[in-house]
């Protein structure tokens, strides 16, 4: 098993090794030596495309590759078979995909099963991955299984100092010492100014993992006399975590109640001088509750001007994902790309191969062009709905070359009816009920001269947005 970094990697990989062994290839998923093993889009790219697998071809390569007789004998993957997956006869894993803790132990368990007279798994590893193998095996085989069931406060102790040591390091180029004798009103505002420090990339993830060990060990410490003492600045730091964690948006469904916000912040400020205030994190950045839909040249420039930009990145980066969770409940294709373009963005911010106001500008741009996305259904004469659906039937350029917009568009608009017509609670219960709707749309495309050879990746995205569709009929009809 070769486990690569990207599926584009996984393709040209095979695409080099099938150029050596021509003979490996096989078109046929019941032959061949080599297969590539992920799932692929309506909008990737062909040679991507082409190697896509449903859930009952990967069953079959599954079974190929567990059987020691069968021709299959090497698999590329990037995240499938990772975990779960259980073929004894597996021997070798070339690894070449960062991966630790948890994620590392179960990908090497892949290789480790017992096997006649298999002596061994072989890793093979090209990024250097020893350090957190060593890391990982510590944790799981720590006392093995015979430490203490109790823990003695004055280890506890020691264990939270030291956390604590380790925090205000990572926070010794920022000022706050004097957060604690001064007033509510500059507490606030040195709060403000914390936050905005830890948001920077370099630092906000190792900060709100410290301080979540600090909190466990100081938890454990209380009551000793240290623990106590320590407990206003360890407040501190809570709540500039607490403060992160709400502007992420870690709830259920996302969303930033006053009554959070409040919790959040009062955690440290004087109880008795906020009781009756509620305060909210967006007005203090100097952003009010925003959404995509009053996203303007004004408030671009407000953004833009913004002190605390590390924050305004934070709270765009909430905004954004609010938009993702609720279009994901209209339209499954523009939700995927917006989550795709927010994640490429965060991810260059958080490697430092964009700067903070890169990001800014990256993130303003793409919540202007969501806004703009959702006029195009005016522009097309279709409800959100048939958007959707006209969206996922787009997805690939021979459809639109072939069909046009209009032919589209009326496919789209049919494809709704049909599926408002059959619409039923019975879609997550009974296979029968989605069998049927599979057969009516694959009637449907070949009746508008949708392109054979990119049929099967339509339908499957066709019938993923006939269920979230399917859901909001069902409970609007149960509704009224």
């Amino acid at each position: 098993m070769i486990v690569t970094m990207t599926r584009r990697i996984a393709v040209n990989l095979y695409d080099a090794i099938v150029k050596l062994r021509p003979d490996w290839h096989s078109d046929d998923l019941k032959t061949g030596k080599l297969k590539v093993v992920f799932t692929a889009s309506a909008s990737d790219e062909g040679n991507l495309v082409k190697h896509h697998t449903s859930k009952a071809q990967r069953q079959t390569l599954s079974q190929r590759l567990k059987d020691p007789e069968n021709s299959l004998e090497l698999v590329i993957v990037c995240n499938m078979w990772l975990t779960g997956f259980d073929a004894p006869c597996l021997h070798t894993m070339y690894i070449d995909k960062p991966l630790k803790s948890h994620n590392l132990m179960q990908a090497i368990a892949r290789i480790n099963r017992v096997f006649y007279e298999k002596k061994g798994g072989l890793i093979v590893d090209y990024l250097g991955l020893a350090a957190e193998l060593k890391k990982a095996l510590s944790f799981y085989s720590q006392s093995g299984g015979k430490g203490e069931l109790t823990l003695n406060q004055d280890v506890a102790v020691g264990l939270m100092l030291a956390k604590l040591e380790t925090v205000e390091q990572i926070m010794s180029d920022f000022t706050y010492q004097h957060y604690f004798d001064t007033d509510t009103g500059e507490k606030l505002n040195i709060l403000k100014n914390a936050t905005n420090y830890v948001a920077a990339p370099t630092i906000k993830d190792r900060f709100l993992s410290e301080v979540n060990a600090l909190s466990q060990a100081h938890s454990l410490a209380v009551p000793h006399p240290d623990a106590i003492a320590a407990s206003e600045k360890i407040s501190f730091f809570q709540a500039i975590q607490a403060s992160l964690r709400k502007l992420e948006g870690s709830g259920g469904d996302g969303k930033l109640s006053n009554q959070e916000i409040e919790t959040a912040i009062r955690q440290v400020v004087d109880q008795a001088l906020v009781s009756d205030a509620v305060i909210n994190i967006f007005d203090e950045a100097g952003i009010k509750n925003p959404d995509i839909s009053m996203i303007s040249d004004e408030f671009m420039a407000e953004v833009r001007g913004m002190e605390h930009q590390n924050l305004a990145v934070e709270l765009l980066q909430k905004l954004l994902k609010d938009e993702i969770r609720a279009s994901s409940r209209t339209n499954i294709v523009q939700s995927r790309k917006l989550s795709e373009m927010l994640e490429d963005a965060l991810r260059r911010y958080r490697n430092q191969v964009i700067s903070v106001t890169d990001v800014l500008e990256e993130l303003l741009n793409m919540a202007k062009d969501t806004k703009a996305a959702q006029t195009r259904g005016e522009a097309l004469k279709l409800e959100p709905y048939e958007l959707a659906f006209y969206d996922a039937l787009s997805q690939n350029q021979s459809a639109q070359e072939i069909m046009g917009v209009d032919k589209l568009r009326k496919l789209a608009i049919v494809l709704v009816d049909r599926i408002r017509k059959n619409a039923s609670i019975d879609w997550n219960l009974k296979e029968s009920v989605r069998s049927r709707m599979k057969v009516a749309v694959k009637r449907l495309l070949r009746q508008y001269g949708y392109p054979p050879d990119m049929e099967a990746l339509a339908l499957e995205l066709v019938l993923e947005q006939a269920k979230v569709f399917t859901e909001f009929e069902v409970s609007t009809n149960h509704k009224s």
